[in-house]
């Protein structure tokens, strides 16, 4: 990268957070919509797990160009030296989940998890690879499974172009935090489309009282699919007349899917392939129907520092915590939330965008639809 496009790429990110900070984007629960009965982290957001951190490269360039990179670093620390438990669910696999095959042999992740499109994940791993032999302490290593997910962001995008390069994972990893977080047409969501709409990055969360563990489930998703949008109950796509299949120019339902799973509950690879199911769960609750050509897939993992797996081990048995199955259940109606809400606030945080060739497409009329949320006081 030359670096005036590397500060022109930092100086568009500044912009636009500056932007997103001023206007501050009504999310679910400002509107007054209050997605399920368990409260929520004192973000909302997949940052309420201690020690997550994120970051967004959003780029754009005229109208044609509509990408970008979303980093989610689990911790702090060296996450090759220190790596943590996790798995994959795949809802539906038409998709390049780079990395994948490890996860779930090994039951780790040892890199930060990148989301960006379709035709970058070759870019975002390279990006990944140079963060990883680039930290102190990983100077003799020759493997790194970088982890990069994706969805199509083509229809808003020149994605054949492929403007994402490896300097902007680098700079998204840099620029990560753990404060309040962008959501909407950022980063990795810069040019993805949800049910007709703007979709793009959205995140929730969910903390359980003490009585249930007191532990944090936080989400975040890179939403890009089809289906008949539903809102806390509420039939908006059926409302709208707004929906797949519902007339030719609606019709292509493909996209995908990616869901973040976090939390700082102490669970092995088995039970967190059990809490990405329930993701999928939260996506069918807002009308996705995983369709042929849809990649649906959940990276489920737990911050919990007692089960971290160190890459320098000795040959001799490890005590790990493991939350009982009978007490898994609070977790897996937190996921479903957190999910259904993740992906309600990517679409209600988004802003119309005219894309590559001219295609257009519009946020979610939100205020045009408070009328079917209100509800009679008894």
């Amino acid at each position: 990268m030359t670096l005036v496009k590397f500060v022109t790429t930092l100086v568009i990110t500044s912009i636009l957070a500056h932007h997103v900070d001023a206007q501050s984007p009504k999310r679910a629960r400002d509107w007054g919509i209050q997605i399920g009965v368990l409260k929520t982290g004192a973000l909302n957001s997949i940052t309420d797990v201690n020690g997550i951190s994120i970051g967004h490269t959003t780029i754009k360039k005229g109208d044609s160009v509509n990408t970008g990179v979303t980093v989610i670093v689990p911790h702090q620390g060296n996450i090759f030296q220190q790596k943590v438990p996790a798995a994959v669910y795949i809802g539906n696999g038409f998709g390049k989940l780079a990395g994948s095959t490890q996860i779930n042999e090994l039951g780790n992740i040892e890199t930060p998890i990148v989301l960006t499109n379709t035709l970058s994940v070759p870019a975002a791993m390279n990006g990944l690879i140079s963060y990883t032999l680039a930290q102190a302490g990983n100077e003799k290593i020759s493997s790194v499974n970088a982890v990069v997910g994706e969805t199509n962001d083509g229809f808003l995008n020149d994605i054949r172009s492929r403007h994402v390069t490896e300097q902007d994972v680098l700079s998204a990893i840099q620029n990560a935090t753990t404060n309040n977080i962008m959501e909407g047409a950022v980063g990795a969501g810069t040019g993805t489309v949800c049910f007709g709409f703007k979709g793009g990055i959205g995140t929730a969360s969910r903390k359980l009282p003490a009585s249930l563990g007191g532990y944090t489930i936080g989400v975040m998703v890179q939403s890009n699919f089809g289906g008949v949008l539903t809102i806390d109950g509420v039939a908006v796509g059926e409302h709208l007349q707004k929906f797949s299949f519902s007339n030719e120019l609606l019709n292509n339902v493909d996209g995908s899917c990616m869901i973040i799973v976090a939390t700082d509950a102490p669970l092995d690879h088995r039970n967190l392939m059990r809490l990405a199911k329930r993701a999928m769960l939260g996506l069918g609750r807002t009308g996705g129907i995983a369709s042929n050509g849809s990649g649906d897939y959940v990276i489920a993992f737990s911050t919990a520092v007692q089960n971290w797996v160190l890459h320098q081990t000795i040959n001799e048995p490890k005590p790990i915590l493991n939350l009982p199955n009978d007490a898994t259940s609070p977790l897996f109606m937190a996921a479903i939330e957190a999910t259904e809400e993740a992906i309600i606030n990517s679409l209600l945080t988004a802003t119309d965008t005219k894309g590559f060739r001219g295609n257009k497409v519009s946020a979610l009329p939100i205020q045009q639809l408070m009328p079917l949320f209100i509800k009679e006081k008894k």
